[in-house]
């Protein structure tokens, strides 16, 4: 995906149909934030990564038909409102399955406004900071090993003493590796922030 591509030249190539590139470009980037957005709304992979799908396609949907206006609120609220109406369809239909096995169907979904943008913040967070890694690891100088401590540690919240002994360095290297790693990525993380926010009005 050519991350540095902005969300405004994005919208805009998504109104010509055979611009196979900026939907492409579009999905890659907003996907992985509405699959993780379904995850901690509760949802499987499977029932997530069909959520994550059917949000992509009725934004496209909807703004090829003018319904989606920049100028009325940010681009993140309209996906945010796609996805919540797809994961509660979930949770209907399964709660309609579990009714007719006779077991209790009640189920609690996030319905304010802010918790539901909370949760999209973080997924938003942690897919900039995967691809702030990824440029990382191809651009920099920076050792595999230096970079994988800094995942473990911080992405796949590993202890330090795990990662340590599994990566065969010291606990004060594994802390060395965060320290050096933040640091470089500080710069790159700051550069994507910019490009996903473009979607404020």
């Amino acid at each position: 995906m050519d991350i540095e591509r902005t969300t405004t030249s994005l919208l805009e190539g998504l109104f010509d149909t055979d611009n196979e590139i900026a939907w492409s470009h579009f999905d890659a980037r907003y996907r992985p934030i509405v699959l993780g957005f379904a995850r901690k709304m509760g949802l499987k992979e499977v029932d997530a990564s069909e959520v994550a799908q059917e949000t992509i396609v009725q934004f496209l949907k909807e703004y090829k038909e003018g319904k989606y206006d920049r100028e009325r609120g940010r681009l993140r609220s309209w996906l945010i409102g796609i996805a919540r109406f797809r994961v509660a369809g979930v949770y209907r239909s399964k709660s309609n399955k579990r009714e007719y096995r006779g077991e209790s169907a009640m189920i609690t979904l996030p319905t304010e406004e802010v918790e539901c943008e909370s949760i999209w913040n973080v997924e938003r967070r942690t897919v900039i900071l995967q691809q702030a890694l990824q440029e990382l690891r191809a651009h920099s100088k920076a050792s595999d090993k230096t970079i994988q401590a800094f995942e473990m540690l911080v992405l796949n919240k590993m202890p330090v003493s795990t990662v340590a002994e599994n990566l065969e360095m010291s606990s004060q290297e594994v802390y060395l590796a965060k320290s050096r790693t933040a640091a470089r990525l500080k710069d790159i993380i700051d550069r994507f922030e910019l490009i996903y926010d473009e979607d404020a009005s």
